[in-house]
């Protein structure tokens, strides 16, 4: 029987939102090292093997039924029966010797092209050319189809840590985890009272939470953030299709010595480095607010151990503190303002957490609207995610993974995406914008990291 998998509310929420502008696709880019006994003709060899092995599985054999109607209710994925494995995996080269500039515009320019959603959606691209004999591997697919978690996952798979491999399969030729259901057979009459009770239970616990977002809006409580509390900022405009990347590299014992201090997360360092970076980037353009400027983070919510499919995230959100000069007191508030948005999760069922992060993300639907973009408030001003990856060195067919930097989803309002990935000891930080709404983009990446230096310096 043909491969076929209903949509959550949350996979049609992101193909409601795909426009011509506000494409709904997340990427991944990898640059690799050469090994010593590299192949001249390795990418040659590889498109071989791959036209003489074309098989691939689920998820990435699956195409929508109704790719002209994408709200369709009776929307879902089914097998593409003319999987074409030639139109998803692509060759492309920089003019030898190509620089990091050169990458970063030609994977701004692949990020800016829309998924064509009559096929299954994603592509992968092998970039050639690059100085020193590298090559880079940036890799695009439509969040619905899965989330950022679940593609960083499946990407890695194609990866090895013994640098002596040279036979593991591209990520879409594995089979996918065998997922055991909760339980076998129909379900008895007890397992639907527990559902039931467990969705009054979350609707209830996030009716609570609810009440703590009013309460502290009216008091004013500057820790606990609420929607709509975010100024409007000029990055918060209508945006365009043409998009920009930039990256920055931090090292996470580093961050760690500045944030432990404080009782920070490596969570925290991240929106510390990123308010500063925005601060400064703002002050520039006579363009910062008077009122903090705040975020949304997407929360991973699977159990531990999943292997990830579709999209289960929550969210919450926090402060830049961007109002406040002095960088180790933006930290502080930093710090006391996610402290307080965790709080709000405990003892929150998967359920709940499902359910708050869709009442803090409604707002962001009157954006949404034509016309209405840079004219509402907005629910919040940037969106900043945070990736696990992998601990130990990676590698593909011999060659050295440097970095994975992560490509995200600026949309109408929100012009900027700060997306983070770990890797080996490092974090990877990728900065998607508008290429119209955030110019110099380049510039928001540079004083991340001078941010860093100036935290050691305060501490």
């Amino acid at each position: 029987m043909a491969a076929r998998r209903a949509l959550s509310a949350l996979d049609r929420t992101f193909l409601a939102g795909e426009t011509r502008e506000s494409m709904m696709h997340v990427g991944v880019l990898a640059p690799f090292s050469p090994p010593a006994d590299r192949a001249p003709d390795f990418f040659r060899l590889l498109v071989e093997e791959l036209r003489r092995r074309p098989k691939a599985h689920p998820p990435w054999t699956l195409k929508l039924r109704h790719p002209d109607l994408l709200a369709s209710p009776f929307q879902a994925w089914v097998e593409d029966d003319d999987f074409d494995l030639d139109y998803h995996v692509r060759r492309s080269a920089l003019p030898w010797p190509g620089d990091e500039r050169e990458l970063g515009i030609l994977v701004s320019r692949l990020h800016s092209n829309k998924i064509d959603f009559h096929r299954p959606p994603w592509e992968v691209h092998f970039i050639e050319g690059l100085e020193g004999g590298r090559f880079a591997i940036y890799f695009k697919v439509h969040h619905a189809l899965v989330d950022g978690f679940t593609g960083m996952r499946l990407l890695v798979r194609s990866m090895s840590s013994d640098p002596a491999d040279r036979d593991t399969p591209l990520f879409f030729s594995r089979p996918p985890p065998e997922r055991r259901p909760a339980h076998e057979g129909a379900p008895t009459l007890d397992h639907l009272f527990e559902a039931v009770r467990d969705q009054l239970g979350a609707t209830r616990r996030v009716g609570h939470a609810a009440m703590n977002l009013v309460r502290a809006s009216r008091a004013k409580d500057r820790a606990l953030v609420a929607p709509l509390q975010a100024p409007r900022s000029v990055l918060n405009q209508k945006i365009t299709r043409n998009r920009r990347f930039a990256t920055q590299r931090v090292s996470v014992d580093r961050l760690r010595r500045v944030v432990r201090p404080h009782g920070g997360t490596l969570n925290d360092g991240v929106l510390a480095l990123t308010g500063a970076a925005l601060r400064r980037f703002l002050l520039e353009q006579d363009q910062l607010p008077a009122e903090a400027m705040t975020t949304m983070l997407p929360v991973n919510i699977r159990p531990k151990g999943d292997q990830g499919g579709g999209n289960e995230v929550g969210a919450i959100l926090a402060s830049f503190a961007t109002d406040v000069a002095d960088p180790v007191e933006r930290l502080r508030t930093i710090v006391a303002s996610t402290r307080r948005a965790k709080q709000q999760l405990e003892g929150m069922s998967r359920s709940a957490l499902i359910q708050y992060a869709a009442l803090l993300l409604t707002p962001m639907l009157l954006s949404q609207v034509p016309g209405a973009a840079g004219r509402v408030r907005p629910a919040f001003n940037v969106v900043v995610s945070n990736v696990p990856g992998p601990e130990q060195p990676l590698y593909f067919r011999g060659w050295r993974a440097e970095a994975i930097y992560p490509l995200s989803i600026p949309f109408h309002g929100y012009g900027l995406n700060v997306t983070v990935g770990g890797y080996v000891g490092e974090l990877d930080f990728g900065f998607t914008g508008c290429r119209d709404t955030v110019p110099h983009l380049q510039r928001l990446a540079v004083y991340a990291g001078e941010a860093l230096e100036e935290l050691e310096a305060a501490g």
